[in-house]
């Protein structure tokens, strides 16, 4: 009786409203620029490769200085959005990234394309830690991993936006002018984050029923917690490993697919557009859907350690066949495999999203997230150096598939072995 009772304060406190999802509406826009603008030099990397005469080595190096500078920022951001909030971390976050994606429109070289990704890798890194703190602010406990999952999802929607839309500026003005097009139009969102976005109490529009609502949850400590403490926890070690297995699959698939569906299946700049926008559809519902099903577990009463981890070993197992994506012949079997691999992974990713907010209290959450981040940015430091071995060496994807294939198992054993309960961490 008493938890019906509960059930029905519940619905009628998150009837009193519904601001805090246009907060996600605003994460998610900008998300989807993250996305458009690092997966643009790999849609465009058969043109810049003929154009520049790169070699796989020298796409790889490229790679690799977005993700030195993105494990740099990462750690860094993370630091910021805990001190200055996540209003302006995110908005200094954005300046940067959209100043060095620009910048790619005048580069000439290797060198100088490395220096324009190091800046967009260095900017970029403050989209998730500032994105987390947002939701954690805005959520409680019960609803973050769906809303993590809804923002998230923006990566899969900028990733469908530009193989559609980036082929079609490079034929009609060039590679270099769409890398100045998009960063242009792109600002409109930094103005309506610092018109909308305040923290939940600051915010004149949230009435005191969703603002009850957010704050259901007990209180934690504001103060910062120092890095030397979190480092020491065995869980800022169960998320970071995770992130260090995982986030290497997902910059693969993003700089390399284009590639390797151009050479497997003889597309060029403007027919692989569609199988990459399929497998990104698949992405997007993975997305939401990882977070609606621990959260769903949640509501029926299971415990949040359960939930996350019984989500991410479905997900793992649906990632499996990609093993075989080498061998097939089929494009359209072979976008349906590597489909359901890519929403496995962004289901996946919504559940460790959620364990910094699961496990630590919030003014510790962007720390944990960008120690996370610079740990899976390392990961795909050496998954950039490995690709571009393997391909100048051997020639073939089969390497790299077997590692996307085995990776999921692996990131979820490091995470039980690690917090086998999720159990909150005591911040004294």
């Amino acid at each position: 009786m008493q938890a019906r009772q509960n059930d029905g304060i519940d619905r009628a406190v998150a009837r009193a409203g519904r601001y805090r999802w246009g907060i996600v509406g605003l994460l998610f826009m900008a998300t989807c620029i993250n996305y458009v603008d690092r997966q643009m030099i790999g849609v465009l990397k058969p043109t810049l490769s003929k154009d520049l005469r790169w070699t796989e080595t020298d796409f790889a190096n490229v790679i690799f200085f977005f993700q030195f500078a993105y494990a740099i920022g990462y750690i860094g951001f993370g630091r910021i959005v805990d001190v200055i909030g996540a209003r302006m971390g995110y908005a200094v976050a954005f300046v940067i990234w959209q100043i060095a994606h620009m910048a790619h429109g005048g580069a000439y070289s290797v060198t100088q394309f490395a220096m324009a990704r190091f800046g967009l890798g260095l900017g970029e890194s403050g989209n998730f830690p500032a994105g987390i703190k947002a939701v954690t602010e805005w959520f409680p406990a019960k609803e973050r991993a769906f809303a993590i999952g809804v923002f998230n999802a923006g990566a899969n929607v900028g990733a469908i936006i530009t193989p559609m839309a980036v082929p079609l500026l490079t034929v009609a003005y060039g590679w270099r002018m769409a890398f100045v097009v998009t960063g242009v139009v792109s600002l409109v969102w930094l103005a309506l984050w610092l018109i909308f976005y305040r923290s939940p109490r600051d915010h004149k529009k949230l009435s005191s029923g969703e603002l009850a609502w957010i704050e259901q949850d007990p209180a934690d400590p504001v103060k910062p917690i120092a890095w030397k403490r979190l480092v020491t926890k065995r869980e800022t070690w169960a998320y970071a490993l995770g992130k260090f297995c995982i986030d290497p699959i997902w910059w693969f698939f993003l700089f390399w697919l284009p590639g390797y569906l151009g050479d497997r299946y003889d597309l060029d700049l403007l027919s692989f557009g569609p199988p990459l926008v399929a497998i990104y559809l698949l992405s997007d519902l993975g997305s939401v859907a990882g977070g609606w099903l621990s959260s769903r577990l949640i509501a029926r009463g299971r415990t949040v350690n359960f939930a996350r981890k019984t989500t991410m070993l479905v997900c793992a197992f649906a990632v499996l066949p990609v093993l075989f994506a080498q061998s097939i012949d089929n494009l359209w079997v072979a976008v349906l495999v590597i489909g359901i691999a890519t929403a496995a992974h962004q289901a996946f990713s919504a559940n460790l999203y959620t364990l910094p907010s699961d496990l630590f209290p919030r003014a510790a959450v962007g720390s944990v997230v960008g120690i996370g981040g610079t740990v899976g940015a390392i990961g795909g430091m050496m998954m950039a150096k490995y690709a571009g071995y393997v391909l100048d060496g051997i020639g073939s994807y089969a390497p790299l598939f077997f590692v996307a294939g085995s990776a999921y198992f692996v990131a979820l054993l490091a995470v039980h072995l690690l917090s086998p309960r999720l159990a909150r961490v005591d911040a004294d």
